[in-house]
């Protein structure tokens, strides 16, 4: 897998833009807030239809336009894909595949796949639960459209069972209404359990090698599922929670209450880890990762690396950078010295300033 180009017009600082990648690596340097991160966030969008922020679409939009515009061109399997995002203020996102209009976000998933690193992905070990399970569903809807079905109905209907019972507050009469939604909320929360158990279990045959060579043969990391409930319980439990529920208006069970845990020998590395081993390990689980994708789609995703290597130590930096070699990335940063001290191979550089781009040098 390529990402070869992308044009933007009117997207966050940049009016009219189009550049050219190299298959390996290639770097974007220049000062902060020059718009570096604003590329990497379109190539995301591309391939997920969302910004790696959580920003909303009339955020992406440059100041002072109505739109958006985003052209990526990616080879795969030997075939080119282009990829058209119309992005508009007030109305769901238009996107074509080879110029053909497609009716659903989900048809785009699959085509681009990327691992996205950025500094806060260093913090997804200590910071909130919420966080590992974006990592765990950004994933899985990359690799698979049927997760992505069912989180989407999960959701929705976590959404309206939510709606619902403070709504019963006000009218009593509604909660004949609530095993509809209790029905359709375990359905739909029981293949997303299975689904992150089965990969949690496929992370946990590549991620311990990975962390041993990291941690040079001194730690074994092992990750844990931890599911607010058991898929075979979902019921029994959302039934014997109602009254909760009903009470403070959230629906209290369920794969949106779900979290991960990394151990080293026996040590939950999120409560009682260095700041070093926190680091380490999410190191280990985005490389793990790469390896994971690699073995679901046999391609090579696009690693994209945002300003990460300035938050590593050098140990961690020259694994990094020797991991990556027979991949293409695409490496954000303020700098090149890193890379020039590490003779790292760099095959472009761009050189950002203020919305616009420089191709500087190749094959540095």
């Amino acid at each position: 897998m390529i990402l070869k180009s992308i044009a933007l017009k009117h997207f966050r600082n940049y009016s009219d833009m189009y550049m050219e990648f190299d298959k390996g690596t290639n770097i974007l340097y220049g000062d902060n807030a020059q718009g570096k991160t604003n590329i990497l966030e379109a190539v995301y969008v591309s391939g997920t239809t969302r910004s790696h922020k959580g920003s909303k679409d009339k955020e992406l939009i440059q100041f002072g336009q109505e739109e958006s515009h985003i052209r990526t061109v990616v080879e795969r399997d030997g075939l080119d894909y282009q990829i058209d995002m119309h992005i508009k203020k007030n109305k769901p996102k238009g996107i074509a595949i080879n110029k053909i209009p497609i009716r659903k976000a989900s048809e785009l998933f699959g085509i681009l796949n990327i691992v996205f690193f950025s500094p806060e992905d260093l913090n997804i070990i200590k910071n909130g639960p919420s966080e590992r399970r974006r990592f765990l569903d950004v994933e899985l809807c990359q690799l698979d459209k049927i997760y992505l079905y069912h989180l989407t109905k999960y959701n929705k209907t976590l959404n309206q069972r939510n709606k619902l019972l403070k709504d019963i507050h006000y009218r009593p009469e509604l909660k004949d209404t609530l095993p509809v939604w209790d029905m359709q909320l375990a359905e739909y929360g029981k293949k997303i359990i299975d689904a992150r158990k089965k990969f949690i279990d496929r992370l946990n045959e590549i991620v311990p090698q990975i962390h041993r060579n990291i941690s040079g043969n001194r730690e074994d990391l092992i990750l844990r599922y931890e599911p607010s409930v058991e898929e075979y319980s979902m019921e029994e439990e959302i039934l014997r929670n109602q009254d909760k529920d009903l009470k403070f208006g959230v629906t209290s069970v369920g794969p949106h209450r779900d979290d991960m845990c990394f151990m080293i020998q026996d040590i939950d590395i999120r409560k009682y880890g260095s700041q070093g081993q926190q680091r380490s390990c999410a190191l280990s689980l985005k490389l793990s990762e790469i390896e994971l994708v690699k073995k679901a789609i046999r391609e090579t995703p696009i690693l994209i690396l945002d300003d990460v290597l300035s938050e590593l130590d050098s140990g961690r930096q020259n694994f990094l950078l020797n991991s990556i070699h027979d991949i293409q990335t695409v490496i954000t940063c303020t700098g090149l010295d890193e890379f020039v001290k590490n003779r790292f191979e760099i095959n472009k550089i761009f050189k950002i300033i203020n919305g616009t781009v420089n191709d500087e040098i190749e094959k540095l």
